[in-house]
């Protein structure tokens, strides 16, 4: 087996010598070998880095002739954690170095281009050699220049790269009204790019104290610093500044941004470590309030509970209190998927996103001595040695007092160390988190482990930077695996190290985790909204804490890759600041139809987007991704959209039966219910209907936000209904007329069961879509 043992990291912008040789050695190319990785440990001196630097010179010098020539050939080595180097070699001589047993790879050093984080890429804001087309979003939008974006979340690491100033230009915009007002001696400072820092936490200091009136608060920070690592990685994604050279251990190399490079940022924070959930409603209420006094044009908030009324969510009424204002707010939906019924801040006025993946997988491939091989995901370290290890299951290395199924699962304290040292583990997914099963298999002197997706986790994999090394298999992979390791005699198997990959196919997939609707609060509302990249996200992180959490893990990391709804939604928060740049009247409805009708559903083989939550890949439904994969290049300019007021909304909450009182929550002051209150006809972006009888007809009405035009209704039909739209053609002689039309639903759906299809409206250019969806029995 010719397996390498090291992350094939090869850096770019590495010196072009064919431009500066001589014509004497113009036949000599430059090469980057690979040896495996090293096993320094912690604690490393120099005297140790000397040492490899010394073994690269003598196994080149023994193809070379001498040590010397080696020194003179080698210009990088690679000591620190890779171990190989980089050196101009003959073609005959590299050669004949792959064929050496201590050599993994011999590798061109072929001129490489930055790859970004490359979630940005995926979405077409710049070409794949990283250059910005000057239709970009970005150009168009000046990289959100000056927009102001607000995260609540878990605070900020002010250190970041990602919060420094490159690319900023002028001072603090004049309409801010906010700043860092953090005093405490571990206070986050404010520049031009992070120009406020906030937190707020006698909600949650007064839930503690009535758990308990004697409890020890004096751990508590007071302090905007993120010490979890969450509210850095998701304020980068929406507006992190340009940063080069980014990676996670080497791997993913690229420059970082966030979704408006150039927008200046806001942290809040409003979530305190607990188990149970740290983010209290009095917090969250306050922050809201804050932001919105201080002139945030756009918040963000990968925050949310259980699915409730209107008037008993805290997210629900303080966004309703933003927009009111004039302030997007993007939500994530929840990762309680695949399961329905599970998508939370559901509100209509809230733009809820769901989680999906990119393009990019970091591909760590498992392969087992009868020759199957199977494609796993990790950010771990290779194995110490190039061989094949035993296998065992969880539940075999179980000890004396455990459960077979708690050992399948590798908790704590199941592991038996005699059974599981040296050998390569196979560990079930669910209950306890997937890294701390790795560190479970570590105690237990488990050389690597496998993790196996439980059925409910489908075809989802996460690139997680394991401490052992490791590799998460989807759920059929896993069983191969299992049922390899339970019918063979003797079970071997190997771990490759992981590599990133590229323009993988097919994506975007749902990702299995993403909560799902139906709306339990409002069915006729489709939610999630729209869906994002969710998975394997990298981004800034705190250097307070591990990447990965765990009180075993001593490592740091500026930045790294996460995955959830909490990833995808400041992606569409980032795409609303270019929307607040580039379109600074329109309302918080108007940038949120953009999003909307220009999404897609097809993913990069140009077939339905498939949902990872499902056995075989089936298709996705909306709802999964709502109204499809955020596409920025067509949101800039949608042509037409679907605009909201609040008043608008107070109507939607008369139609769906709030009294006066409940209303009250939302409203400036006392509100009348007008009698033309409609459900049906509220103006919202997506289509749906309940328990539908006979036929009905809704009312939408569309504004133009672009050039004058004529506009004609397409429809595909969902099965078993017919759909009429009057008029079939819509006429627009300027900017900012509106113009309505009936939709007329007519059929019967079996009980239990939902169909969907599709409404767009085109000019030829702009292609306004909507989705249908029409279900029945399902409440």
């Amino acid at each position: 087996m010719k397996l390498s043992n090291s992350i094939l990291a090869i850096f770019s912008s590495l010196l072009l010598f064919s431009l500066l040789i001589s014509p004497a050695i113009a036949a000599k190319k430059s090469y980057v070998v690979i040896l495996g990785s090293h096993s320094h440990g912690l604690e490393v001196s120099e005297a140790d880095l000397q040492r490899v630097v010394d073994s690269h010179h003598k196994l080149l010098g023994s193809f070379l002739g001498s040590s010397e020539k080696a020194k003179d050939a080698i210009f990088y080595s690679y000591k620190k954690n890779i171990n190989g180097f980089a050196a101009i070699l003959e073609e005959e001589e590299a050669a004949e170095l792959a064929k050496h047993p201590e050599v993994a790879a011999v590798l061109a050093n072929k001129g490489k281009k930055l790859h970004t984080t490359h979630s940005w890429n995926f979405m077409r804001l710049e070409k794949m050699n990283g250059v910005v087309p000057p239709t970009s979003p970005w150009w168009r939008a000046n990289f959100g220049q000056d927009t102001i974006i607000a995260n609540l979340d878990t605070g900020v690491w002010p250190e970041s790269k990602s919060f420094g100033e490159n690319g900023i230009v002028g001072s603090v915009p004049t309409k801010w009204k906010g700043g860092c007002t953090d005093d405490s001696p571990d206070r986050v400072p404010c520049n031009r790019k992070l120009i406020g820092a906030k937190y707020f936490n006698k909600g949650f200091i007064a839930y503690l104290k009535a758990l308990n009136s004697s409890a020890d608060l004096s751990s508590i920070k007071n302090s905007t610093r993120d010490y979890e690592g969450h509210g850095s990685h998701t304020l980068s994604t929406a507006g992190g500044s340009f940063v080069p050279d980014a990676s996670v251990f080497g791997s993913g190399l690229g420059t970082a941004k966030g979704g408006s490079p150039k927008a200046r940022v806001a942290a809040y924070k409003i979530c305190w470590p607990f188990q149970d959930g740290g983010c209290f409603d009095a917090d969250i209420t306050e922050g809201f309030d804050h932001a919105i006094h201080d002139g945030v044009e756009v918040i963000s908030l990968s925050v949310g509970g259980s699915p409730a009324n209107y008037f008993d969510d805290s997210i629900a009424i303080a966004a309703f209190h933003a927009v009111k204002k004039g302030i997007p707010v993007v939500c994530s939906a929840g990762n309680s998927g695949p399961d329905a019924f599970t998508a939370s801040n559901t509100a209509p006025w809230i733009l809820t996103v769901g989680a999906s993946t990119l393009d990019r997988q970091f591909q760590a491939p498992v392969e087992l001595k009868n020759g199957q091989r199977f494609q796993g995901s990790s950010l771990s370290t290779a194995l110490p040695e190039d061989k094949l290890y035993p296998l065992i299951t969880g539940a075999q290395a179980k000890a004396e007092n455990a459960s077979a199924a708690d050992a399948m699962l590798c908790k704590p304290e199941t592991l038996d160390h005699s059974k599981a040292k040296g050998k390569i583990l196979a560990c079930l997914r669910g209950d306890n988190a997937r890294v701390d099963k790795g560190e479970q298999a570590a105690l237990a002197g488990a050389a690597g482990m496998i993790l196996c997706n439980d059925e409910l986790s489908g075809f989802e994999t996460i690139a997680d930077p394991h401490l052992l090394p490791a590799s998460h298999v989807n759920y059929n992979d896993g069983q191969a695996v299992l049922k390899y390791i339970q019918s063979t005699q003797n079970p071997m198997g190997y771990l490759i190290p992981p590599a990133a990959k590229l323009n993988t196919k097919p994506a975007p997939v749902m990702a299995a985790f993403s909560s799902r609707g139906p709306n339990i609060v409002t069915p006729e509302i489709i939610k999630p909204d729209v869906t994002a990249p969710g998975v394997n996200v990298i981004a800034a992180y705190t250097e307070a804490v591990s990447p990965t959490g765990e009180p075993f893990d001593n490592r740091t990391a500026p930045f790294i890759t996460m995955s959830g709804t909490s990833m995808s939604c400041p992606h569409v928060a980032g795409l609303a600041g270019l929307l607040r740049s580039l379109h600074p009247n329109w309302s918080p409805s108007a940038i949120k139809s953009a999003i909307m009708t220009s999404a897609r559903i097809r993913d990069n083989t140009m077939k339905p987007m498939l949902d990872g939550g499902t056995d075989e890949l089936a298709p996705a439904t909306p709802f999964s991704y709502g109204s499809g994969h955020i596409r920025p290049i067509g949101a800039v300019d949608p042509g037409l959209v679907y605009d909201l007021t609040p008043d608008d909304y107070l109507e939607f909450l008369c139609a769906i039966g709030y009294d006066e009182k409940k209303i009250r929550a939302f409203s400036d002051g006392p509100y009348k219910c007008p009698p033309s209150a409609s459900l049906l006809n509220f103006n919202y972006p997506s289509i749906g209907v309940q328990n539908m009888t006979g036929s009905v007809t809704v009312t939408r009405r569309l504004k133009n936000v672009g050039t004058p035009g004529v506009y004609r209704a397409r429809v595909r039909q969902p099965e078993g209904v017919r759909v009429s739209v009057e008029p079939r053609f819509l006429k627009f002689d300027k900017v900012g007329e509106e113009k309505s039309f009936k939709l007329t639903i007519a059929g019967v759906v079996p009980a239990k069961r939902v169909v969907d299809g599709t409404l767009i409206w085109t000019d030829g250019e702009h292609f306004v879509r909507s989705p249908i969806v029409i279900s029945s029995g399902l409440f």
